[in-house]
């Protein structure tokens, strides 16, 4: 993918680019599609919804979520356990030393 579609050299694929950079660049590729898909969803979305019936069709992200709208995010509660549980390791390390 990285030599057909994106068009990098091939040797610079193979012996120039490091791991972290190759993730940068197909995540760029793949991000810079993300507004062409949305607006497919939206069309979509009205035209369904201009052909269906008289209710309230739900939000249109709910519609059809796509891979990069993710629900995963921790809630404020987790994330103070997380800060808690972080501050009680760093405590023990200074602790140690």
């Amino acid at each position: 993918m990285l030599v057909g579609e994106i068009g990098i050299p091939r040797r610079e694929f193979l012996y120039d680019l490091k791991l972290f950079e190759i993730i940068l660049i197909t995540r760029g590729y793949f991000r810079r599609h993300h507004p062409g898909w949305e607006q497919a969803r939206l069309i979509a979305y009205h035209a369904a919804h201009a052909m269906g019936g008289k209710h309230q069709p739900p939000p249109v992200t709910q519609w059809l979520k796509f891979p990069w709208e993710k629900d995963d995010l921790p809630s404020d509660d987790e994330v103070n356990e997380m800060r808690e549980l972080l501050r009680i390791e760093n405590e023990s390390k200074k602790k140690e030393q």
